[in-house]
């Protein structure tokens, strides 16, 4: 049961005395029933609310239902242990005092100890490591366990069954992980540290509840439950405190839950809600902006409205893939109108089946073998292809699929119906991504963004160490030029040095001067003191000496501020290298992710090769799309942020804003183009009978494959 602030929660008592006609209210997933409208919807909002515990893991901030589903599959995790394993770890956890994660610790250590019927691990045969499982566990006559163990190849087939000491068997991983462990501690203890099992599991293992003579004389049984001696005494003390103060035990328990028990009307100011919270619980506010409402959803689709899924899956796929595959890429709406065309050998759905069967045939697995056996060439061509998609259907044996074979044999394959087509399609991309080739290309592309985020990273840390030795040298450069022209001042000339306390004095003045005033006014006061100072008694040798310095001085200077580069050129560079990794990153991006969730947990998708924003239901049985830069902007304008579904599409929806408006942009464009060469062809029709396929509607029908190979 999910735990409230760390406790159990005890839910509501069905009510008494129901008549068959009485109208209730029923929560879903604790079975809880009310009469009162107002009870069940406060009891719906709380366990709504990110306060709960899943108890099997420890997980917090979660709605009872998800700490329901935590629990429920955490206890499905815990059952994966096998029998033999179950009592070893229960006598170690019984009383133990050890930490959560130290005796989880301690379980798996142990664990490995103790071999299983069932356990895969790693035999040593020949001086080399084999996967190996443990069948049988033998004894022999000197009282030595040995194991019966099946080595493993290829897809865990058994190739050989040997005899192996303990010994010569090692884990290269635990068999189970600390979390399942965690798990399996929590679900059979009632108390922790010490960790005490639950009475019947206990007697179920044979494993004592007499509580250990060491531990007695910090704990003891009161009223049944184990006490803490140190803990009991502390309060004890902090009671006394209290009621030498003239405060009893009971005054200051209701002082703790009601406040001040003096004042009657001081109730508990109710905290403010910290947004954003999930959008279900979010109210109307006084303070909320203006929402617009959710422009409606276009669902004008050819295809039938449960195959708008697969159909973006597979274009989606073929386009992403398209170099791979050999197939140049088609816009969705082009696949869309040919998987709904009757002709049966249609270019674009020819080249699409092929693309995937030759992808097949190269990756030399079970398909290519499955060829070989028929003695099938390896050219796919427009009048044998499907008879390759039949041997497809026969190989992955699906009911379903293998009914359509005689319609697909007869040559009517444009017959079938969208849903069929896009099955068939289905199957041949789940075939495709286990190939090694996509693999390889999913590897690759996961390298080359990591290279890449690598580079921008090391640009970031390099700019940002100039910047820091910049500050660094500002700071230090007026106090390097002060020491400079001090001793510039007395140091340049011998014979004003020995004047002493006139010479001294005028440089002290200068110095408190130049920390008041700005840097040049205060080096030009300086100059004019030097120079009173050497009409007393001047040198020519120094004279010249001080003059070559100051110059090669001011040429360094001028040096140096020709070589420091333009800010603003700079900082243009900089954006512009943040494009380049932007794009080069969108350009390797692996997969399609909903850019995320509304306030019912509908998604949404957007695809940068067709520009429109794609909204799937929650159930995923209906589909909808916009198309127009003003549905977007309506659609951001009616999103509530204090929701945390709907605050999150909304900064993904800003993020791309600006490439999703020009994709629209240019996709209205095309459409007003399109529309207007339709009625161009429709009116020369009622002249002279135009070809079929000079309709922009049809330009599916003239696809060609311009990178198929030879």
């Amino acid at each position: 049961m999910p735990l409230f602030k760390r406790t159990p929660f005890g839910l509501a008592k069905p009510p008494e005395d129901l008549e068959p006609s009485e109208l209730v209210y029923r929560v879903r997933f604790t079975k809880e029933i009310f009469c009162d409208y107002q009870e069940y919807l406060n009891r719906i909002n709380l366990y709504r609310e990110r306060i709960w515990m899943c108890k099997s893991t420890g997980k917090s901030n979660l709605t009872y239902e998800e700490a329901l589903v935590s629990e429920k599959h955490a206890i499905q995790k815990v059952q994966q242990l096998p029998n033999e394993l179950v009592a070893p770890a229960l006598h170690i956890i019984q009383y133990s005092m050890l930490s959560l994660r130290d005796l989880a610790d301690l379980i798996a250590k142990k664990l490995q100890k103790d071999l299983f019927v069932g356990a895969e691990l790693h035999g040593r045969k020949d001086g080399d490591l084999y996967p190996c499982r443990v069948l049988k566990i033998v004894e022999n006559g000197s009282g030595k366990i040995q194991y019966e163990v099946a080595l493993l190849g290829k897809d865990k087939k058994i190739t050989e069954n040997i005899i192996l000491h303990g010994d010569d068997l090692v884990w290269k991983k635990t068999p189970f992980s600390r979390n399942i462990l965690k798990s399996f501690i929590r679900e059979s203890t009632c108390r922790s540290i010490p960790w005490v099992l639950h009475d019947k599991l206990a007697q179920k293992h044979g494993i004592s509840t007499d509580f250990p003579e060491e531990l007695r004389s910090r704990f003891f049984f009161q009223d049944g439950q184990l006490v803490n001696r140190t803990k009991k005494r502390k309060n004890e003390n902090r009671n006394n405190v209290g009621e030498a103060n003239g405060e009893s035990g009971e005054s200051k328990r209701k002082k703790r839950e009601t406040g001040n028990p003096d004042t009657e009307s001081n109730q508990p100011e109710e905290e403010p809600i910290k947004y954003p919270i999930d959008d279900l619980l979010v109210k109307p506010g006084p303070d909320d902006p203006f929402f617009t409402d959710r422009p409606s959803l276009s669902r004008d689709f050819n295809v039938p409205m449960d195959c708008v899924g697969d159909l973006l899956m597979v274009w989606d796929f073929c386009s992403s893939f398209s170099r791979v595959l050999n197939l140049s890429p088609f816009s969705l709406e082009d696949f869309e109108n040919a998987i709904c065309h009757k002709d049966s050998n249609l270019v674009l759905i020819m080249e699409t089946h092929s693309a995937l069967l030759r992808l097949l045939i190269k990756d030399g697995g079970e398909y290519s073998l499955t060829l070989q056996k028929k003695k099938r060439k390896s050219k796919i061509s427009l009048v044998t292809w499907t008879e390759y998609i039949c041997d497809f259907l026969e190989m992955i044996n699906i009911t379903e699929l293998c009914s359509y074979m005689s319609t697909i044999k007869r040559g009517h394959y444009g017959l079938l119906e969208p849903n069929a087509k896009l099955t068939i399609l289905c199957e041949l991309v789940c075939h495709a991504l286990e190939t090694d080739l996509i693999r390889g290309k999913l590897d690759e592309l996961i390298e080359q963004r990591q290279t890449l985020g690598a580079t921008r990273r090391g640009e970031a840390l390099e700019y940002a160490r100039k910047k820091r030795e910049e500050k660094e040298q500002l700071k230090s450069e007026p106090d390097a030029l002060v020491k400079e022209n001090s001793m510039e001042s007395t140091g340049s000339n011998p014979q004003i040095a020995e004047n002493g306390d006139q010479t001294g004095e005028m440089v002290e003045e200068d110095v408190s001067s130049r920390q008041s005033n700005a840097f040049h006014n205060s080096r030009t006061q300086l100059n004019g003191q030097s120079k009173k100072a050497e009409k007393q008694n001047v040198d020519p040798k120094a004279e010249a000496e001080n003059t070559t310095n100051s110059n090669e001085k001011e040429a360094q200077k001028q040096q140096s501020g020709e070589k420091k580069e333009d800010p603003e050129k700079s900082k243009e560079k900089r954006e512009q290298r943040r494009e380049y990794f932007q794009r080069e990153m969108e350009k390797r991006n692996v997969r399609t992710d909903p850019l995320g969730k509304d306030r019912d947990y509908n998604r949404y998708w957007w695809f940068r090769r067709d520009g429109r924003i794609f909204v799937e239901s929650c159930d995923s049985k209906q589909w909808g799309y916009y198309s127009a830069k003003e549905e977007v902007d309506l659609l951001i304008s009616s999103l509530n942020p204090k929701g945390e579904r709907e605050r999150a599409l909304q900064k993904q929806l800003e993020k791309f804003y600006d490439k999703i408006s020009t994709e629209l942009q240019k996709r209205s464009k095309d459409l007003a183009q399109k529309i207007a060469l339709e009625e161009a062809v429709l009116r020369r029709s009622t002249r002279v009978r135009a070809p079929p396929r000079e309709n922009p509607a049809n330009a599916f029908l003239k696809y060609v494959n311009k990178w198929k190979e030879d």
